[in-house]
């Protein structure tokens, strides 16, 4: 007798190749109209599924859980992140969770650097310039930016996308400082050139460009305060491809709106979809609708990751991209 295949809920639509492995392999039901779903259908979805295949933007909370059937014993998460899912709970509920860490590295890395150098060059200003037939023509003195190479550069959060971020920020010429949980090893800090702050207070008031390369959790959120933000130099200029609610987006707004700061490049937002109104109005703002990781070989490669973690699961061995609810070991 057949063995039954897990009964899989995808929550959106990933890339073809994915969708297609994971119709082979499991009993899926697919998002085919790419629509979110709401709590209430994500809540039935749990009460029905062996495995819930969300993705970053889904928030699986409490209620969510707690409509789980006896079958729900998976969340596999399509991303990196997952501060949209209640650890907690799961966990009392003996419901696994995976996420699909490492894939996203390259890409984040390269969106980060791309924003470090558009900002202070003022890359998305010109850029509007020229179409909107506003260009004058060259000159010595018309829209001036900041050289990067020479500057310090205080990445926040040394883990992979930090790691990778100070590479290519140390071939750009930047002098590469970080406050991170963790210090790096010597012999990779050394390799860097890179300064270690134990005090993100100190090193943010030193900075020209920082870097926001943290994940999002209760100890991260805000981390970046309106008064954390105001120890920034005015001629600084901030960096987030990470999770826009790490800063307090309202108070970045109106810094940069009094000129008390010189410039951001946001790919995230407090209240994505939702962007604060007086950023779109800013000309020294590069705004980005959340496309760090968005290469179509990353979209894949987390589906790869997303089946692994099925398969290793009914398998009956621990999935390789288990994620650990951090409170659970300090209570």
């Amino acid at each position: 007798m057949a063995k039954r295949k897990p009964s899989v809920i995808v929550t959106r639509r990933l890339p073809d190749a994915v969708e297609t492995r994971l119709m082979e392999l499991f009993d899926t039901r697919l998002n085919m109209d790419d629509r979110p779903m709401s709590q209430r259908e994500l809540a039935e979805a749990a009460g029905v599924a062996d495995v819930l295949l969300p993705t970053v933007t889904d928030r699986i909370d409490a209620a969510v859980l707690e409509a789980a059937g006896e079958n729900l014993r998976l969340i596999a998460s399509y991303g990196n992140g997952v501060d949209h899912i209640d650890l907690k709970t799961a966990r009392q509920r003996n419901i696994a969770v995976t996420n699909t860490p490492g894939v996203l590295t390259d890409d984040t890395a390269d969106m980060t650097m791309a924003l470090i150098l558009a900002v202070p060059r003022r890359l998305s200003e010109g850029e509007r310039v020229l179409r909107a037939g506003r260009w004058p023509g060259w000159s010595p003195t018309w829209m001036l930016g900041r050289r990067v190479a020479g500057k310090r550069l205080g990445i926040i959060g040394m883990g992979r996308i930090g790691l990778a971020v100070a590479r290519r920020a140390r071939a750009f010429g930047l002098a590469v400082h970080y406050h991170s949980r963790q210090r790096v090893a010597e012999d990779l800090e050394r390799a860097l050139e890179a300064t270690y702050w134990a005090s993100l207070d100190q090193m943010l008031a030193h900075m020209d460009i920082v870097s926001i390369n943290c994940p999002h959790t209760g100890q991260t959120h805000r981390l970046l305060s309106a008064e954390r933000l105001k120890l920034l130099k005015p001629e600084a200029y901030l960096v987030n491809t990470a999770r826009g609610e790490i800063v307090d987006e309202a108070a970045l707004a109106e810094l940069l709106q009094q000129g008390r700061l010189a410039g951001a490049g946001l790919d995230v937002f407090e209240r994505e979809p939702a962007v604060d109104p007086r950023l779109l109005q800013l000309e020294n703002v590069v705004l980005l609708p959340h496309l760090s990781s968005a290469t179509l070989e990353s979209r894949v490669e987390m589906g790869e990751k997303v089946i692994v973690n099925i398969r290793t699961f009914f398998d009956g061995h621990r999935p390789p991209d288990r994620v650990i609810d951090e409170t659970a070991l300090s209570s």
